[in-house]
């Protein structure tokens, strides 16, 4: 009887032990999960700072230039906002130092004052010398403090640190973590920082390009037999081995057909056909490119005239982006001239040979047209005084940008540069309004704008 009473509670034990170690492994899992909850909400938080605090930086550069009351308001404002938002997310950041806690009166700075800035702005009143000195101020920490996110950004991606760290350690961990980061290191992220993804890498204006109208396609409806025909002369029926249907795209921005083509050097080809007007929107050659042996003048060349032997006369180069051997450029066309923003093709080039692997004319179809650009009603002279003095021109024409209304303006365009930063201002020819201001970054891979 005893026998089975021991050999019972001693059941019992097992279980409660079974049961204790199930419930360790539970609780422990469920740590776990909440670390890495924990760790990617603190990782959201941080990138969306890197973002806004390079928007930061972004506004206050333009701020520094814009000559219009109008223009900067509408500037300052954005800039307000942005700070408000870095803000934001760095509050949710497990880290309580004096270096965060700098950084956050300094975006808590910009924010009062833009803020204030444009209150005068809109009100007519321009900005005094001592208000110019204090963006250039700001925007001097600005660069220091995005040089620094990055870095920071870097070792995190490369796992010199986590957030559990920094969580358990503190000011301390922080505190060695900004040490770490050398002068050279700063240097290295400044050259490269423009590279990042969230660029504009279509170049300028190539975000307001899509138009309800549709002004450039043109001709009838085509059916889908029509349409592989239109494909495989556009890419040559004597490199064809095999053509697949892929079937119609109907929810496109514009409606195509799309296909698989195989070439004679076994490289896939996808082409979109639109179903109105049966015109080429899309062709992208997948095949690696290992060598870089033609200039980019030489690619700027051979991509205008493809476009030229494909019916598209009188295209200009405006911004490129490089990456893995291919150049992808962006034409403009031109009227009189006069380049058209919203009228763009990309164009994307292999610098091992110089072969067109890909091209993109939604831009194109969706606004090209003939316009009217002789709505010109202040000279290019009286347009020139308007604009900040410290900017020094070094081109010079007129352009038609697109508006984030889906309207056009015809503008001056004056390329040029305050101390080492590209800029280009766009003055509208018929009022002397200041309408637009980009930053121009040149990179080892492209020219980009912001």
């Amino acid at each position: 009887m005893k026998k089975l009473k021991k050999e019972y509670m001693l059941g019992i034990i097992a279980v409660l032990v079974i049961l204790a170690v199930a419930l360790g492994i539970v609780m422990y899992n469920k740590q776990k999960e909440y670390r890495q909850a924990s760790e990617n909400n603190y990782n959201m938080a941080f990138y969306e700072l890197v973002d806004y605090v390079q928007n930061v930086e972004t506004y206050l550069a333009k701020s520094l230039i814009s000559s219009s009351n109008e223009h900067g308001a509408e500037t300052l404002t954005h800039l307000w906002r942005e700070a408000n938002l870095a803000q934001s997310y760095l509050a949710m950041l497990p880290i309580e130092s004096q270096e965060l806690e700098n950084t956050e009166k300094f975006l808590n700075q910009v924010s009062d004052y833009s803020y204030s800035l444009s209150r005068k702005n809109i009100y007519n009143e321009d900005l005094t010398d001592e208000d110019l000195k204090n963006l250039k101020d700001l925007h001097t920490y600005s660069v220091e403090l995005e040089n620094m996110l990055n870095q920071l950004s870097e070792d995190l991606n490369t796992g010199r640190f986590s957030w559990g760290e920094l969580t358990k350690k503190g000011t301390v961990a922080f505190a060695q973590q900004v040490d770490n980061i050398s002068k050279e290191s700063f240097s290295n992220l400044e050259e490269n920082f423009h590279e990042y993804s969230g660029l504009i890498y279509d170049g300028a204006f190539s975000e307001h390009l899509t138009s309800n109208e549709k002004k450039g396609l043109t001709g009838d409806d085509i059916n889908e037999e029509k349409a592989k025909q239109i494909a495989e002369d556009f890419i040559g029926k004597d490199n064809i081995k095999e053509t697949s249907n892929l079937g119609f795209s109907e929810n496109a921005t514009i409606p195509v057909f799309d296909f698989s083509i195989k070439n004679k050097e076994d490289n896939t080809i996808n082409v979109s056909v639109s179903k109105k007007g049966g015109h080429i929107v899309y062709m992208n050659t997948n095949r690696d490119v290992n060598s870089e042996i033609i200039s980019q003048e030489e690619a700027d060349s051979k991509g205008k005239e493809y476009l030229k032997s494909k019916g598209f006369e009188n295209m200009k180069e405006t911004y490129y982006l490089k990456q893995e051997g291919i150049v992808t450029i962006n034409y403009a066309a031109t009227q009189e001239n006069v380049v058209m923003y919203p009228d763009l093709i990309k164009v994307k080039v292999a610098l091992d040979n110089g072969e067109i692997l890909g091209i993109e004319t939604s831009g194109y179809l969706n606004n090209h047209c003939i316009r009217d650009i002789d709505k010109i009603k202040i000279s290019k002279e009286d347009a020139k005084k308007t604009i900040n003095k410290q900017l020094q021109i070094q081109s010079e024409g007129l352009a038609v940008i697109p508006t984030e209304w889906k309207t056009e303006i015809l503008c001056y365009e004056f390329k040029g540069k305050v101390e080492d930063r590209e800029f280009l201002v766009y003055i509208n020819a018929e009022s002397g309004r200041e309408e637009d201001i980009l930053i121009i970054t040149n990179t080892p891979n492209g020219t980009l704008t912001m």
